[in-house]
């Protein structure tokens, strides 16, 4: 018997993922899976709320707060940092440790200001741009969408 490409668990974690996203539907084609989910109905918030082209037992949804950054507008004169991925984003390497940045910094283009978490991977995210953040948007533990404004900042 062939293995499955996808666990059973990290197919749960790409629910939870989408779930906690604005998103209603995503269909990932590769040589070796095709995996399809759809929200129906409206979507109640739980994984639930969706159908997969694979049926599996659900695992709990990963830890994380409850609220959804999506994109915002930014103020004028200031940048924004984006979110590369959807996921968890983290702003201090670890519980306890020190934020990666506070309001006030500066930073430049390679800072690394915060973490996403997606499917148990932690991905740095860097600023990008080069300046002082003017404001942190997105609350610790917080799921975002791709393409979140997490900070603003005013350019150097």
């Amino acid at each position: 018997m062939s293995k499955l490409p996808l666990t059973p668990d990290a197919v749960s974690e790409i629910v939870a993922i989408i779930d906690g996203s604005g998103y209603d539907h995503l269909d990932i084609k590769t040589d070796a899976f095709r995996l399809r989910l759809r929200r129906e109905g409206g979507g109640d918030g739980s994984a639930d709320g969706w159908t997969q082209d694979w049926s599996f037992s659900e695992a709990e949804a990963p830890a994380g707060g409850d609220k959804v950054a999506t994109v915002a507008e930014l103020p004028d004169g200031l940048l924004g940092i984006a979110a590369p991925l959807p996921g968890t984003f983290y702003r201090a390497p670890q519980p306890g440790a020190p934020p990666f940045v506070e309001e006030g910094e500066t930073v430049d283009e390679n800072t690394v200001v915060g973490i996403i978490e997606t499917m148990k991977l932690m991905n740095p995210v860097h600023a990008g741009c080069s300046g002082t953040i003017e404001k942190v948007v997105v609350n610790d533990a917080t799921m975002v969408d791709g393409g979140a404004t997490i900070m603003h900042v005013r350019p150097a």
